[in-house]
Order: C-alpha cells, then sequence, then structure tokens
C-alpha cells in the first residue's frame, strides 16, 4: 500500500505528465526517429542513425522544448482551461503555477544545452523556436488566422531542425512537409470549434469567434480539398513503399471528418471529430515504417 506522502507524489507526478502532455512528447520523439531512419537518412546504415549522437541532443532539445511550450500555453490559458477542460485542468492544478514555472526555465535550459552539443547554429534555432513559442501563447494564440498558422509552423519546426541537420533537400520531404502542415492546420482550426466557449468568455479572437462557425466548417472543407493535392503527389509521383495504403486511409477518415462536421453543432461533436484527426496523425507516425519494410535487414 502507498502512504499519503507516496500519493501525493504520484499525484504530482501525473499531474505535471498532463501539464507537458508526456504522451505528445513519445510521440514526437518517436516521430523524428522515424522520419531520420526512413526519410532523412534513409541513405544511412540504421545503425549509424539510430547511435547517432547529434541526432539524439537534436530529439532531446526538441523535447524539452516542446515541453516547455505546454507549460508556459497551460499557464496562458490556465481560466480558459477551466471552462474548457474541467477535469484535466483540475489534475494540472495540482503543481503549483511557480513550480510549472520553474520547471518551464529548466527545460528551456536543457534545450539550449542540449543543441549545444552539435552546433551554435542549432543553438541559436531553438532559442528562436523557445521565445517563438512563448510569443505565440502570450500574444499570437488570441488572433484569429495568424494564431492557427503559427500553431502549424510551430508543431512541424523540430522536423525542420532534423531536416537542417541532414541537409536532404528531396521534393518527397517537402511534399510530405505539406501534407502535415495542412493536417495540423485542420487540426487547429478544428480545437477552436472545440474551444469556442472559453475562447469566447475570455476575449480570445479565433476564427470560430470572429467569423462564426459557419465559416469555420468553410475554412475546414477547403483545407481538407488542399490535402488531397499533396496525397495524390506522394501516391502517384513518388516511391512511397507501401505507405500508400495509409494515404487511402487518410483521404477515407477526412471524408467522414467532413460528413460529420457539417452536421456537428456541439462540443462532444468537435471532441470526436478532433479524435479523428488525432488518429489520422499518429496513425502517419506509425506507417513511416511502410516506405521500406525491410529497412532493418536491409540497413544493418
Amino acid at each position: 500500500m502507498l502512504t499519503r506522502r507516496q500519493k501525493h507524489i504520484l499525484l504530482k507526478f501525473f499531474s505535471m505528465f498532463s501539464v507537458v502532455r508526456g504522451y505528445n512528447i513519445l510521440i514526437i520523439i518517436l516521430a523524428q526517429y522515424l522520419t531520420s531512419i526512413f526519410i532523412l537518412a534513409h541513405n544511412k546504415p540504421l545503425g549509424k542513425v539510430l547511435f547517432d549522437i547529434n541526432l539524439l541532443m537534436l530529439v532531446l532539445a526538441s523535447a524539452a522544448s516542446i515541453a516547455g511550450g505546454y507549460i508556459i500555453n497551460n499557464f496562458y490559458d490556465s481560466e480558459k482551461d477551466l471552462i474548457n477542460r474541467p477535469q484535466k485542468s483540475m489534475l494540472d492544478r495540482l503543481v503549483s503555477q511557480n513550480t510549472k514555472l520553474s520547471f518551464y526555465f529548466v527545460l528551456n535550459f536543457l534545450a539550449v544545452i542540449c543543441a549545444s552539443y552539435v552546433s551554435f547554429n542549432a543553438v541559436l534555432f531553438f532559442s528562436v523556436y523557445i521565445f517563438g513559442i512563448w510569443f505565440y501563447s502570450h500574444k499570437l494564440k488570441k488572433l484569429p488566422i495568424v494564431g492557427n498558422l503559427t500553431s502549424a509552423v510551430l508543431t512541424i519546426l523540430p522536423f525542420f531542425a532534423i531536416f537542417m541537420y541532414y541537409k536532404n533537400f528531396e521534393t518527397v520531404i517537402f511534399v510530405h512537409a505539406v501534407f502535415l502542415f495542412l493536417l495540423i492546420s485542420i487540426r487547429e482550426l478544428t480545437k477552436d470549434l472545440e474551444n469556442i466557449s472559453g475562447d469566447m468568455a475570455l476575449g480570445y479572437r479565433t476564427i470560430p469567434v470572429v467569423y462564426g462557425e459557419r465559416m469555420s466548417k468553410v475554412m475546414l472543407t477547403v483545407l481538407v480539398g488542399l490535402t488531397t493535392i499533396p496525397v495524390y503527389l506522394l501516391v502517384n509521383d513518388f516511391k512511397i513503399g507501401h505507405m500508400h495504403y495509409y494515404f487511402y486511409l487518410s483521404v477515407m477518415l477526412l471524408l467522414i471528418f467532413l460528413l460529420l462536421l457539417w452536421k456537428s453543432k456541439e462540443k462532444t461533436h468537435y471532441v470526436w471529430l478532433h479524435n479523428i484527426l488525432k488518429f489520422i496523425i499518429v496513425a502517419g507516425v506509425f506507417s513511416i515504417v511502410l516506405l521500406d519494410v525491410d529497412v532493418v535487414l536491409n540497413r544493418i
């Protein structure tokens, strides 16, 4: 049996894990390694990628800066989250704001230290990235369109650090990036629809608040339509192994998303739509291995 003190410490741990979205961090770490192995450094031996200390430091710098970003975002959105996510908000509040801010600075310091192992350019990149996350959480998040675009860019920037490290400029990588950017943009706008109550109450000028739900749905429809362009190019013009099955599934799920979107009126409906998008994104991470299923045998 756990003592009261042990239970208290365990609850604090789960609270901080919730604040930094630990599950998201783990997915991002996996995505960066799979992207490096199967896309950015697909011509290198598997061992050289897996045991590359510079890559490890870049991944750790990304994880620390993203975790810090979740903390500062949680700090600025604490009142809004009480309206939109009351249960999660209660768990997050088990850790004091001072503790969260202290951990935020520690994580950012660790990110810069890890980046310094690689190069001065890496330090500069993550310093700008950390500032960008803070500025987004403090100012840009409350602005329509600008906030959505900034969030999508900040989400894919850690992969840009790996991209610059390997200096792989193949066209297929840019097409993958466009697909991911559009998918994240769809998710961000769906989150705005999901959180419209809290945004309206606290004066956040998001797209649904400023332009209305109907216009938001029109924008989402356009964005879903645009995703078919990179999907078509990837399936027809590039060698993507068995990953075409993932893109077929993604298009099918996005069509279902659209059908449900135009029938959605309540928060619970938008939560389901958000979950569909999260599934597509997470499935995309694991489906990267379909690019070359024989990679372990061929590249040892």
